[in-house]
């Protein structure tokens, strides 16, 4: 048995599982509003440069979490892509509070109560 192997496949399988629940939610319910556009973009980046690294080793289980990593982090810059794009056709705007998104009437103007 190779440790080394045994610890990268647990940790992958570890690391994966637990990133499931918020890509879960993020999918299910459309809600990124608590992830920065910017941020997201630059850690998309990141991932595509680090590929370059992780692609030139021999394949193992950081390919599988490095994969995982690139497309979770791909399906969320597409939400935040697609929550500022509906913000710009008379939504709300993308730094609006959550309460203030909760509130918004028909009209598109938080009810005051």
């Amino acid at each position: 048995m190779d440790i080394p192997l045994i610890a990268g496949t647990v940790s992958t399988v570890v690391f994966a599982v637990s990133n499931l629940p918020m890509l879960g939610k993020a999918l299910r319910t459309r809600d990124v509003s608590s992830y920065s556009l910017p941020s997201m973009a630059m850690i998309n980046a990141a991932n595509a440069v680090y590929s370059l690294y992780v692609f030139s080793l021999p394949v193992g289980p950081i390919w599988a979490l490095h994969t995982f990593y690139v497309v979770s982090c791909a399906i969320m810059l597409v939400l935040c892509m697609g929550r500022r794009r509906t913000a710009g056709r008379g939504g709300l705007r993308d730094d609006a509070p959550p309460a203030t998104r909760r509130l918004r009437g028909a009209r598109g103007y938080a009810r005051v109560r």
